[in-house]
């Protein structure tokens, strides 16, 4: 059911553990209060985020970016493109990490941010 991502964050800290929940069509955190929801389009070869969601209680942990970088990691990694239908996505994380955009759905050249 789960996969699970963990790495460390730029300060040297343990980055927390990030669960694929494959059932729910979401990247969760272990207590499953943050996360990131997808729907998968086109056959299954494009997830699109649609919503994520932080508690209040947990804002500004950086828990938001942790499940974008979970979720881009598995689209690449299963060769999927990323429609950033979430405004979170688009207009905070993909401006602070530009990388995950060669992973962005395009359809006839022109992306969808």
């Amino acid at each position: 059911m789960a996969a699970t991502t963990k790495s460390e964050g730029s300060d040297g800290a343990k980055a927390p553990k990030i669960v694929w929940n494959k059932g729910e069509h979401r990247f969760e955190t272990e207590d499953k209060e943050a996360y990131a929801e997808y729907v998968l389009r086109d056959n299954g070869k494009v997830m699109d985020l649609v919503h994520t969601f932080v508690p209040p209680s947990k804002r500004g942990l950086g828990l938001a970016s942790h499940l974008c970088v979970a979720a881009f990691e598995h689209a690449q990694s299963h060769s999927l493109s990323v429609i950033p239908t979430c405004s979170y996505v688009s207009d905070t994380f993909l401006p602070r990490n530009p990388s995950w955009k060669a992973v962005l759905y395009t359809e006839g050249g022109k992306s969808h941010i």
